[in-house]
């Protein structure tokens, strides 16, 4: 008996283009997806079952185009794919599993987010919805907008710090440091508000600490360079 695999007759993520070929417009649309994700680096650095995707398009059928988010979050997938990572998130090789959350930040140049890109993520079922807007285009739009899919529409979540239960995380936005470019940025917060670290600090802090330990033992009299 002929047995039908459905999967046999989809592309793979290596027979599918990996961009969509439109170049950003503005470098806050990959530094503060980079940011988010080097902060989940971090502060998820003991799990392997989340993808944070940047600027990669997402496949959720062979007849169309990709769907490409300035950043992404799935979870329940593998971190990493083989040696050379995912080309592209293909939802017929992740299981069917949907991001959960994406993320636009709106450039100069206008491109749909707040009509036709909230559309398409509704229609594919991303629970979280992000638009970030550095330079407020809109006066009736806050700078950060997180929506919530329900009943399959976006609705606008109200406080500034959003904490997203199925994710784990909050999003919000403050001023800060990231590659010496001093700015707002948008980082991740716990249930409580407080900030997620970035690697700098972290670093930050560690070289804080190991210079008031070495100053306490200067102070009793001992030679560091003795332990």
């Amino acid at each position: 008996m002929f047995k039908y695999n459905p999967l046999d007759c989809l592309p793979t993520s290596a027979e599918l283009p990996d961009s969509d070929d439109t170049p950003v417009d503005n470098e806050l649309q990959i530094l503060i997806p980079n940011l988010l994700l080097a902060i989940l680096s971090l502060c998820w650095q003991e799990r392997d079952d989340w993808y944070f995707g940047i600027n990669m398009g997402i496949y959720y059928d062979s007849s169309y185009s990709a769907i490409v988010p300035d950043g992404f979050l799935s979870l329940g997938v593998e971190r990493f794919v083989g040696e050379n990572g995912r080309l592209s998130y293909v939802l017929w090789e992740e299981d069917g599993i949907v991001p959960i959350f994406a993320l636009e930040v709106v450039s100069k140049t206008y491109n749909g987010e707040y009509e036709q890109k909230k559309i398409d993520y509704a229609q594919l079922g991303i629970l979280y919805y992000a638009i970030y807007a550095p330079t407020r285009l809109r006066r009736k739009q806050k700078r950060l907008e997180v929506y919530r899919l329900v009943e399959g529409k976006y609705v606008l979540q109200p406080e500034d710090i959003v904490w997203m239960p199925e994710v784990g995380l909050g999003l919000g936005r403050e001023r800060g440091t990231y590659q010496g470019f001093t700015r707002e940025w948008l980082y991740w917060y716990d249930q409580k508000g407080n900030r997620y670290l970035t690697p700098e600090e972290v670093a930050i802090a560690q070289q804080q600490k190991l210079q008031e330990l070495l100053t306490k033992l200067q102070q009793q009299g001992i030679d560091p360079n003795t332990l």
